[in-house]
């Protein structure tokens, strides 16, 4: 099990556990790396209560250092950010990718419009949304996310299903066209245990996701999105054997924002 790179600190204010018991739990889970990518500043700021700061960025580096002292060559230590994308952010994702050497971006959608729709604090507004306009806003903007191409790795894929709110029929009308953005844009999707744990009860992305993306040559990688150590490489086992049903044989690794790949 090499890799877990979808993991969280205490800065964004809903995850706990210290640099170092993050590092024993996944080495405990056999993991190669593990992989530090919290939420990363918005401007303008304060933007919301569930991520750092830009003055918190060297106490973020600070805990990247921490763990890297803690492995001691035992677990390769891995940075990175999970970086929203925004309507114009782009050059502020530039500026951002220029304050460290980072392993790789995570580009991720969490809001559309001001709705920070997969917020437990706002679930009320979906009993107002129309669902169908919903999905049709979210992966539009998953689309253009992707057609950037800023990212490494495209975050939860369907994180629009997190409180189980999906139109009827058949969902692969949502799913080609950004199969189609993503091939293109050459970014790498994850599967993302932690829908597991949520009201949908699913991973993200869907198992026909996956095997559109499978089909299309997009390259996986497989994360927990930890918020506590006990969360590292939670479900491994269960998404490698989705991944596989899917027809993926491989996953893929990241150092210095280069890709190797790794068999399943």
């Amino acid at each position: 099990m090499p890799a877990d790179y979808h993991t969280h600190t205490p800065l964004c204010r809903h995850a706990e556990g210290e640099p170092e018991d993050y590092v024993e739990a996944a080495i405990a889970a056999g993991l190669t790396e593990y992989g530090i990518s919290d939420h990363a500043p918005a401007i303008p700021e304060p933007f919301d209560d569930w991520r750092m700061s830009e003055r918190e960025l060297p106490e973020y580096f600070h805990w990247i250092n921490r763990a890297k002292a803690r492995a001691d060559g035992r677990i390769a230590i891995r940075s990175g950010l999970e970086c929203d994308w925004l309507a114009g952010c782009g050059p502020w994702i530039a500026d951002l990718s220029s304050r460290h050497d980072w392993d790789y971006l995570i580009g991720s959608v969490h809001y559309l419009g001001d709705w920070d729709f997969d917020n437990p604090k706002w679930l009320g507004r979906w009993a107002e949304s129309d669902v169908e306009a919903v999905w049709s806003h979210y992966w539009k903007t998953y689309a253009e996310m992707a057609e950037a191409g800023i990212f490494d790795i495209l975050g939860h894929p369907d994180l629009v299903k997190k409180f189980s709110h999906v139109p009827g029929g058949d969902l692969d009308r949502f799913y080609e066209p950004v199969i189609d953005a993503i091939a293109a844009s050459g970014s790498v999707i994850e599967l993302n245990t932690a829908g597991w744990h949520k009201p949908c009860a699913e991973a993200y992305p869907s198992p026909r996701f996956l095997e559109l993306a499978c089909s299309a040559g997009i390259g996986l990688v497989i994360s927990s999105d930890a918020h506590a150590p006990s969360e590292v490489a939670r479900d491994r086992a269960r998404a490698v054997e989705m991944a596989k049903a899917a027809g993926f044989t491989e996953t893929v690794l990241f150092e210095g924002r280069r890709r190797s790949f790794e068999p399943l």
